[in-house]
This record gives C-alpha cells, structure tokens and sequence, in this order.
C-alpha cells in the first residue's frame, strides 16, 4: 500500500517537475534516471552474478544510434548524411518514441548474447578487458561507418523525445524487473554463482546460461538508456562512447554499493549532480580577487578525491548490500527517535 501511493506521488511530481521546472534542472533529472539504468544493470552483472564487465559502453551505443536513426526525421537524416547518403530502408523510416526504443533495447540485447557467447567463457579480469575490447570495436566500426552511423561526424537534430516521465517511467520498469528477478529461482542461482561457480555447478545450476542470461538482460536495459539519452542530448557521435562511460557506470554502482539497487539509486543521484555541480572549476573564476584560471577535466579529479574518501569511510559503498524496504525505513526512525529519548 505504501509502496503504490508513494509510486502514485512520485508520478504527480514528475508530471509537476515536467511542467514548471526550468530546462536545466530536468536536464539534470534525465540524466540521473539514465544513470540509474545503467548502474542497476551493471549490478545485476557484477553485483548479483559476480561477473566483471566493462563493455557497458558499447551497448550504451548501440541502443543511442538505434534510437536516434529509428525517431530522426528524413530532412534531418538528409542534412546529416550529406556526405554519404544513409543505407535502405533507414533512410525512408522514421518512427516514434515508443518502438524505437524497443528496437535500440533488443538490438542491444542480441549484441549481449553475441558478446556474451565467448566473454562469459572467461572469468574475473579477463572477461573485464575482452568486453572493454569489444566496447572499443563497436566504436570504432561506428566511428567507420559513414552510411550507417555518419561516423566520426555523428548524428544531430535527434528529436528531443526523452523527458522526465519517459526516462524515470523506464528507471523504474528497470528496477521492478531486475528486482523481482534477483528475488526470484535465477536471481539465487546468480548469486550462487557469485559466491562459488564450483559449488553452483555441482547443485545442477548451468553457469554459462544463467550468465548469459543476466548478461542479455542487463545489456538490453542498458540499450533502452542509451536510447533515452541520445533523444535527451539530441546529438551522439562515437566519441561519447568511449572506455570512459563504461569506467563511469562502474564508478556509480561501486559508490553505491555492489549488489544494492537502492545504492545505484542514491549514488546516480550523487554522481550526476556532483558532476555539474563540480562544473565551474573547469572554468577560469575570481575568488576574493584572486583569479584561479580554469583547467579542463579538474572536476574530474575533484570528483575523483570525492569518491576515494567516500571508499575510505564506507568500503562496501553507501548501501553496501542493503536494500530500501518501509520495515528497513521504520527501523531506522526507531532508532534514530529512541536514541534522542535516551539522550533526553
């Protein structure tokens, strides 16, 4: 029941947000509900099945052109395509928001079960570098394809479909799904093999078709966000995609705490906002009369010194292994209530 009205809440102060916050603030909004896509994703790979992936980046590709190629209208596509014309039929279709997002996620989700066949056969810090090798081959043949992805000139005029009902209506279909899965016979079967692949192995559990199915999955919703972002920024280009988005998304789901999908929650939250918050001291700026000039990427290492004090102080993340519950929440309030009685 508290669930449902808080759910029913939220709705009302997404359709509100949507309608009288400025561009910017839903900007940052939209952007954390993606980042949220991402990271509890990740988690089901590596936080419930215990297999480390960095090929996030590639499937965040994959799902950004299907999307902007499927919602781009012609004239557009004709403007971007100037210099080779776009390959038939995608240059007569043009579809809505809707099944263009279903296309960019069961793309994505076949591309994980075509990388997933000969990663998954690999283990810890291997399977880590094959998948960031893969990542780097679908940006590069991006990069290449001038009559597919108009390659290193990149797709602009992406219509600007995302808003704030799209992209936290999908973060939340995200963690339902992943949730009732964790909580379900494969959901233990991936843990099981988290903990010891050996002994899962001899309890009848079969390790590469449940790695493979978390590892389709996650890659599936991970497209669907890649989706939402490229008609929320209205332009990609491969060079968006690089090993860095896949290092972010671990960087979230590691603050967060690994195997938490609340964890991936609060850590989207404090990731994105952080990061434009932290966006001034890139630029040149006056403190008390002193001019500091500004140095490119300094909110990075700001954002960096952030989260190695937060691995200090909380090693297992914020949430560690926790999840949000009402009972979790009401203990909380009771404690917190009781220990101020006590101090009284």
């Amino acid at each position: 029941m508290l669930t449902a009205v808080s759910l029913v809440t939220f709705f009302l102060l997404l359709v509100w947000a949507e309608g009288n916050l400025d561009p910017y603030l839903r900007r940052i909004l939209n952007l954390i509900a993606i980042n949220v896509i991402w990271a509890v994703t990740f988690n089901l790979i590596y936080g419930y099945t215990g297999q480390f992936s960095l090929g996030h980046a590639g499937f965040i590709a994959i799902g950004a052109y299907t999307a902007a190629l499927l919602t781009l209208p012609l004239a557009q596509k004709e403007q971007n395509f100037f210099l080779t014309p776009l390959i038939s039929p995608l240059n007569t279709i043009e579809l809505p928001f809707l099944p263009s997002l279903i296309g960019a996620a069961l793309l994505a989700g076949v591309a994980g079960i075509l990388i997933g066949i000969p990663s998954l056969q690999l283990r810890g810090d291997y399977m880590a570098l094959v998948t960031l090798g893969f990542s780097e081959v679908i940006r590069v043949i991006f990069m290449n394809l001038q009559s597919l992805t108009n390659g290193s000139l990149g797709l602009k005029g992406i219509p600007g479909h995302t808003n704030l009902l799209w992209s936290w209506g999908c973060a939340i279909l995200t963690i339902f799904i992943i949730r009732k899965l964790a909580s379900s016979s494969y959901g233990r079967a991936f843990k099981a093999i988290r903990e010891d692949e050996i002994a899962a192995e001899t309890t009848g559990i079969s390790l590469f078709n449940h790695k493979l199915m978390a590892f389709a999955i996650a890659a599936l919703f991970t497209g669907l966000g890649g989706g939402l972002m490229a008609n929320l920024i209205s332009t990609v280009d491969p060079n968006l995609f690089s090993f860095v988005l896949s290092y972010q998304v671990v960087t979230v789901t590691v603050l967060g705490g690994v195997g938490s999908l609340t964890g991936s929650v609060l850590a989207s939250a404090i990731y994105v906002s952080l990061f434009e918050l932290l966006r001034p001291i890139d630029q040149p700026m006056t403190l008390g009369g002193i001019t500091i000039p500004g140095r490119p990427g300094m909110r990075m290492v700001m954002f960096s010194i952030v989260f190695l004090v937060v691995i200090l102080f909380y090693r297992r993340g914020l949430m560690g292994t926790s999840e949000f519950s009402w009972r979790w929440l009401l203990s909380k309030l009771e404690r917190l209530f009781g220990r101020e009685r006590q101090e009284a």
